[in-house]
């Protein structure tokens, strides 16, 4: 169980379906490790993501805009007749309506009830090197900027900040 200070990620994984536990405040330190998962159980054929949102807190907007990103993606597979699926497993009032103002609540289905699954495994926290982290700060911003004309405005100044700390990160050996 997650004080709900710091995020925890766990994962089950049946046929191709995959239910992910996110725990705790979701940051920009976990949404490297988050944004991995997700990409890998979808490399392995899980057309279907359940993410288990009943113990999270809160989103920041890193966080929101990595999951902005699966859900494009997810919705841009979509389009080509593959089967994938993002559903949001009773998020709470505040993340829903984050992601609603974001304007990017659309991509998810949102549930209310999921399979019953078990047998999680905690994710281990991957090594994250800084340019992996502004990369993915920068990239969920951008995503977030593209989504609506409010958001561009909104996410603007920390875009820029995140690109010049991408540009510095990457620089130094």
């Amino acid at each position: 169980m997650n004080n709900g200070s710091e995020t925890t990620l766990s994962v089950c994984v049946r046929d191709h379906t995959a239910c992910v536990r996110v725990a705790g405040r979701a940051n920009f330190t976990s949404s490297v490790d988050f944004k991995r998962l997700v990409q890998q159980l979808q490399d392995d054929g899980c057309s279907e993501i359940v993410l288990d949102l009943r113990e999270c807190r809160l989103m920041d907007s890193t966080f929101l805009g990595v999951l902005a990103g699966i859900g494009t993606r997810c919705d841009e597979t979509r389009t080509q007749g593959k089967r994938c699926l993002v559903e949001l497993y009773q998020p709470s009032e505040r993340v829903a309506e984050l992601l609603d103002n974001l304007g990017v609540l659309h991509l998810f289905t949102v549930v209310h009830e999921a399979p019953a699954f078990g047998g999680f495994e905690e994710v281990k926290e991957g090594h994250t090197t800084k340019v992996e982290l502004n990369r993915t700060c920068y990239e969920a911003h951008q995503t977030l900027m593209n989504t609506t004309p409010d958001n561009e405005r909104r996410f603007r100044d920390a875009t820029e900040f995140f690109k010049k700390n991408l540009g510095e990160s990457e620089r130094k050996p």
